[in-house]
């Protein structure tokens, strides 16, 4: 025991160890179980996932710039693409002025995407990396981001009853609410029910639980893309529905393809989140990339159910 200058003693003071910091990020131990007994040591990790105290670090006025990035790249993209059919079908605006928006907005998209990821999920993976954002700066900028999909997708909504309001049913309509969208919903509602449990799962310190329904959730989610490219062959092959059926077909491809966009990036923040729980860097107070990976895919889940009762269910009345 050594004494300090201020009068206290460093007894208490935790000692940081080969076992728990060998990486940077720190591992867990856990008893025959499974269960989580001392996650990634005394400190936790450091980074968004580290467990945080008001003042800790004095940047909880920070927020991450990334999502907002991200959606400013995607309405980009969207709007290019708008502004290129408007072009070509009715000659509104140059068709070289929706290409040239849709290849920056995508550029932009990557890359808030890829600082988005490094950021919030990948660099406290790194050695030394240091805690600069609190949890609910994330999820606040997480729901900033979902707010400008729901603009989005809401646009295209609009688009779809204004489709309606027109000559209704549209000509060689193929059928769309087959067994196939019935079994693709269940698996993406299911994936919705996994991937929450599997979060109670790190807040009750059952590692293997948690683990085990993420990686069930990340496997629902690639059979439900798998689902989507063969109803999508389906139509197109066999059927003759294409983007370029009409205004229904532009509508209904522009939804389902844009919600397939969105699951593929869930589907790839899970793998992140799951390589990294595999890798210990979760606990019952490290969960802001679980919190907001979670939180997104609700989000798809739920725009999935609606489109299915608007757009397939709909189309059938």
């Amino acid at each position: 025991m050594s004494a300090r200058f201020d009068g206290s003693d460093d007894r208490d003071e935790p000692s940081e160890t080969a076992a728990t910091r060998a990486d940077g990020a720190g591992h867990v131990s856990r008893d025959d179980q499974g269960e989580i007994t001392d996650p990634d040591g005394p400190d936790g990790p450091v980074g968004p996932d580290s467990p945080h105290e008001p003042g800790d670090h004095g940047h909880d006025e920070h927020r991450s710039r990334w999502p907002l990035v991200t959606g400013l790249g995607a309405g980009g993209l969207y709007s290019g693409v708008a502004i290129y059919l408007l072009g070509v079908a009715a000659g509104v605006a140059p068709p070289l002025l929706g290409i040239g928006l849709a290849v920056v907005g995508t550029i932009i998209l990557l890359a808030g995407v890829a600082g988005w990821v490094d950021e919030a999920f990948l660099a406290p993976a790194r050695a030394h990396a240091e805690q600069t954002k609190s949890r609910e700066s994330y999820v606040s900028t997480t729901l900033l981001f979902l707010a400008t999909d729901v603009s989005t997708f809401g646009a295209l909504f609009i688009y779809y009853f204004f489709v309606r309001l027109g000559a209704w049913p549209p000509e060689s309509l193929p059928p769309l609410l087959t067994s196939l969208v019935l079994v693709n919903t269940l698996i993406l509602i299911t994936s919705s029910v996994t991937i929450h449990y599997a979060h109670e799962a790190l807040h009750d310190g059952n590692r293997r639980r948690f683990l085990g329904l993420l990686g069930t959730t990340l496997a629902l989610g690639v059979i439900f893309l798998g689902g989507q490219a063969y109803e999508y062959y389906e139509f197109i092959v066999h059927e003759g529905f294409s983007l370029g059926s009409g205004v229904f077909g532009s509508g209904f491809f522009a939804l389902t393809g844009l919600h397939g966009l969105h699951v593929a990036l869930g589907v790839g923040g899970i793998a992140v989140v799951f390589w990294r729980g595999l890798r210990g860097h979760y606990g019952t107070e490290r969960d802001t990339s679980v919190a907001t990976v979670s939180l997104y895919w609700h989000f798809v889940d739920v725009v999935w159910v609606f489109l299915v009762l608007v757009l397939y269910v709909g189309a059938a009345l």
